[in-house]
C-alpha cells in the first residue's frame, strides 16, 4: 500500500511539471514571434506612408505622389499578410490580446478614408500624422501584450528589447515626419521644435533599455550602423535652433533621405532581434534536461527569480513609454489646434490693422481687451471678428 509521503508529487516531478508549461508558453511564444514579424513589417511600411503623405500635403502635391502610392501598396500587401495570420492565431489569443489587436485592427480599417482626405488635400500635414500615429501606436501595443505569460528570463528580457527598440525606431519616424513639415512649409514654431526634442529624448530612453537587453551582437551592429550620424544632427540643429531658408523642398528632401536610410537601417536591426528572439524559444524548447542533477535545476531556479524579476521591472518601465509615447500623440493634436487658432488669430489682426488702421501690437491688445471684457477665447473674439468681416463685404457688394 502506497504511503501518503510516497503518493505526493517529488521535486523532480514538480521540476517537470514547470517545464511542461514553460515549454507550453514558449510554444506559444514561437506562434507569437511570426506576429511580432508581421507587425514590424506592416509598421515600417506605414511609417513610410506616413512620411511621404506629409511632404506631398506640405508641398501641396508637388512633391512624393509616386512614393506615396509605392508605400500605399506595400502597406496594403501587409496588411493583407496581417490580417491571413490573425486569423490563424485568434484560438490562443486572451481576452486582453484581442482587445489590443481590435483597437489596431479598427485602426487599419480606417485607412482608405484617411488616404481619401490625403490624395484630396481635404486634411492637412499635423492631422494626417496624428491618424497614421494612432494606428502604429495601437499596432505596437500588440506587442508587449505577447509578453505576459512568458517566465524564461532570457526570453522575458528579449521581448522587452524588441519592445523598446519598436518603441525607439517609431518615435525615430515621427521624428523624420515632423521634419518633414517644417522643412517643406519653411518654418518651424516653438512648438514643432518641441515636439521635435521630446522625440529625439524618447529614442534614447528606448534604445538605453534595448541596448541593456540586447546580445552583444546586436548591440555592435546598432551602434556601428544606426546612430544618428553627423548629417542629421546637423539638420536637426537646424530645425531646432534656426529658420530653414526656402528652396522650393530640397531640404525636406534630404531630411526625409538621411532620416529614411537610418530607419531602413534600423529595420535591419529590428529583423537581427526578432530571430535572436525565435532562436532563444527554439534553442530552449529543444534541451533536453531530464538528465540534469537536481542541483542544477534548483541554482537556475535561484538565477532565474532575480532575472525575471528584473526583467518584469523592465516591462513596467516599457509601458510606462508607452504611455508617454501616446502622449506625445496627444501632444501633436494639441499643437494642431494651437497652430490653427494662431491662424485665425492672425487673419483677426489683419482685419483690424487694415481697417483701423493699428499696428500690429495695437491691433493684438484690442483683440485682447475685447476677449477679457466678454469672457471668451481670443479665437473666439477672432473668429466672430471674420464672421462680421465676412457679412459686411456680402452687404457692401449687394
Amino acid at each position: 500500500m502506497m504511503t501518503n509521503m510516497e503518493s505526493r508529487p517529488g521535486a523532480t516531478q514538480w521540476f517537470h511539471y514547470a517545464r511542461q508549461l514553460e515549454n507550453t508558453q514558449l510554444r506559444q511564444l514561437a506562434q507569437s514571434g511570426k506576429l511580432v514579424s508581421r507587425i514590424s513589417h506592416l509598421v515600417h511600411m506605414l511609417q513610410c506612408e506616413r512620411g511621404a503623405s506629409n511632404i506631398w500635403l506640405c508641398s501641396a502635391g508637388q512633391l512624393y505622389g509616386p512614393e506615396i502610392r509605392a508605400s500605399r501598396a506595400l502597406v496594403d500587401e501587409e496588411h493583407a499578410r496581417l490580417q491571413s495570420l490573425l486569423q490563424e492565431m485568434r484560438p490562443m489569443a486572451n481576452s486582453a490580446l484581442c482587445h489590443r489587436i481590435a483597437g489596431a485592427v479598427w485602426c487599419l480599417e480606417q485607412l482608405p478614408q484617411l488616404r481619401e482626405a490625403v490624395s484630396g488635400r481635404h486634411s492637412d500635414a499635423p492631422q494626417a500624422m496624428d491618424q497614421y500615429s494612432r494606428t502604429l501606436r495601437h499596432l505596437l501595443s500588440i506587442v508587449p501584450q505577447l509578453n505576459d505569460n512568458i517566465d524564461h528570463p532570457h526570453i522575458a528580457g528579449g521581448m522587452v528589447a524588441l519592445y523598446s527598440f519598436m518603441q525607439g525606431k517609431e518615435l525615430v519616424g515621427q521624428e523624420r515626419a515632423l521634419g518633414a513639415i517644417g522643412f517643406t512649409q519653411g518654418a518651424f514654431s516653438h512648438e514643432m521644435r518641441q515636439e521635435l526634442v521630446d522625440r529625439i529624448d524618447g529614442q534614447q530612453l528606448c534604445f538605453d533599455t534595448f541596448i541593456s537587453l540586447a546580445s552583444p551582437t546586436v548591440v555592435h551592429a546598432f551602434r556601428q550602423q544606426c546612430e544618428a550620424e553627423a548629417a542629421i544632427e546637423q539638420w536637426r540643429r537646424l530645425a531646432c535652433t534656426r529658420q530653414p531658408a526656402p528652396d522650393k523642398g530640397e531640404s525636406a528632401l534630404r531630411w526625409f533621405t538621411l532620416q529614411t536610410q537610418r530607419l531602413e537601417q534600423l529595420r535591419s536591426i529590428e529583423e537581427m532581434l526578432i530571430a535572436e528572439l525565435m532562436s532563444a524559444v527554439e534553442r530552449r524548447l529543444a534541451q533536453d534536461e531530464t538528465t540534469l542533477p537536481l542541483a542544477s535545476w534548483l541554482d537556475d531556479a535561484t538565477d532565474d527569480t532575480f532575472s525575471l524579476r528584473r526583467d518584469k521591472q523592465l516591462l513596467l518601465v516599457v509601458r510606462q513609454q508607452a504611455r508617454e509615447l501616446e502622449q506625445l500623440s496627444g501632444q501633436l493634436a494639441s499643437l494642431q489646434d494651437a497652430l490653427e487658432e494662431r491662424k485665425v488669430i492672425d487673419k483677426a489682426k489683419y482685419v483690424l490693422m487694415h481697417h483701423q488702421n493699428l499696428s500690429e501690437e495695437q491691433a493684438w491688445q484690442s483683440l485682447r481687451k475685447m476677449a477679457m471684457d466678454k469672457n471668451q477665447r481670443m479665437v473666439d473674439i477672432a473668429r466672430a471678428l471674420l464672421t462680421v468681416k465676412s457679412l459686411w463685404q456680402v452687404t457692401t457688394k449687394g
